[in-house]
């Protein structure tokens, strides 16, 4: 029987290095977050900084993965990142220290940074250079599918009594065992670096600077729901009973959305698609807050599941465009514009939070930025 071919595996060694990195090495916070909260006595505005850290060293991450040092072995630098980032996500489980979750989240985030530009460069490139770029929706996808499975582990697991160490310990273990099947999976660097990066390197076209733009809004305005999603729907009785399936049912719609939003794109343009997304994910953003109850949940989640793995594959396919015999330096300066308005986002809604009594303002505040 004949295996996979190889850009099929290409794009599963994408996927499970993008689950392995940012939907587990990112996103698990945002399930563990009421737990650690609980046992430790966070505030918002602290439990706001830690997720700050970690798109802090995101953007650091992004902005030094531009350079063209790192485009020359990209598989190397992959498996790095995927390494640092299951080490750093498991030694949350040992920390107790404000300053120590700072500093481990902000090495996860430098981490994932690296993932997601030499990932996608590497398996997005490939799969174009192999009239393959319809696969791309796998790629994406595992992101969606590392939800999944950490909302379901994170779950069972309290449901057992282990506390928040277990569920950092557990999800370590789990970004370990997607990278080593990745590794088997992704080719070894070819002789020539994908892409070529020289003194003299075209400008990046116009229309970068809005782009760029709409990318850092974006960053902002998924994050906070993103992040406090989970601690939002515990502070509403009426939604009791869907308490528990809130950031499943968030990877369960993402895992289809990157193909969802890609064919609406093939029909209306990428960019125009990239709006109306961000649109849909804002109503999302806005219901998180406006509607406390079962249904007000289930449809938060539903939309900002089903939105923001497409805006930031539409956002990285519409870069690409803009300079597609140079990606790695377009696809840099976007991940590192997105870096820094999710980094902002945290930090700001829970220094809002506090003052606020909730995080209703800062939502909707995070929803005007996506409809901007």
């Amino acid at each position: 029987m004949r295996g996979p071919s190889p850009p099929l595996r290409l794009a599963v060694a994408g996927a499970l290095s993008q689950g392995a990195a940012v939907g587990v090495g990112r996103f698990v916070y945002t399930p563990i977050l009421p737990g650690m909260m609980s046992a430790l006595h966070l505030s918002s505005s602290q439990a706001g900084w830690i997720a700050t850290a970690n798109f802090a060293g995101y953007l650091v991450g992004a902005l030094v993965a531009a350079a063209p040092t790192f485009g020359r072995a990209p598989r190397l630098w992959l498996t790095i990142a995927l390494l640092i980032s299951a080490v750093t996500t498991a030694a949350m489980g040992l920390a107790s220290s404000l300053p120590a979750f700072l500093a481990l989240r902000a090495i996860g985030g430098v981490a994932s940074a690296f993932v997601l530009v030499f990932a996608s460069t590497l398996v997005l490139q490939r799969l174009a250079r192999d009239g393959r770029g319809g696969l791309s929706a796998v790629h994406f996808a595992g992101v969606g599918c590392a939800i999944v499975v950490s909302a379901i582990a994170t779950g069972l697991m309290a449901e057992s009594g282990m506390d928040w160490r277990a569920m950092w310990w557990v999800s370590g273990a789990l970004s370990l065992l997607a990278i080593v099947a990745a590794l088997r999976l992704l080719p070894a660097d070819e002789a020539a670096p994908l892409t070529a990066t020289t003194p003299g390197a075209a400008p990046i076209r116009k229309g970068a600077g809005s782009l760029m733009l709409a990318y850092g809004l974006f960053g902002f305005g998924y994050v906070v729901t993103a992040t406090f999603i989970v601690a939002i729907v515990k502070t509403y009785p009426a939604a009791r009973p869907v308490r528990p399936f809130v950031w499943l049912l968030v990877g369960l719609a993402a895992i289809p959305s990157v193909a969802l939003w890609t064919v609406i794109g093939g029909r209306i343009g990428v960019r125009r698609a990239f709006a109306v997304a961000c649109l849909v994910e804002a109503l999302g953003v806005a219901v998180s807050v406006l509607r406390p109850t079962a249904d007000g949940a289930v449809i938060a989640s539903l939309l900002l599941g089903g939105t923001y793995m497409g805006i930031t594959a539409l956002g990285l396919v519409a870069a690409r465009g803009l300079e597609p015999a140079n990606p790695s330096r377009v696809l840099g300066r976007m991940t590192a514009a997105f870096a820094l308005g999710q980094m902002i986002g945290p930090a700001f809604a829970g220094w809002l939070a506090e003052r606020w009594g909730g995080f209703g303002l800062a939502s909707l505040i995070a929803s005007g930025a996506l409809v901007v």
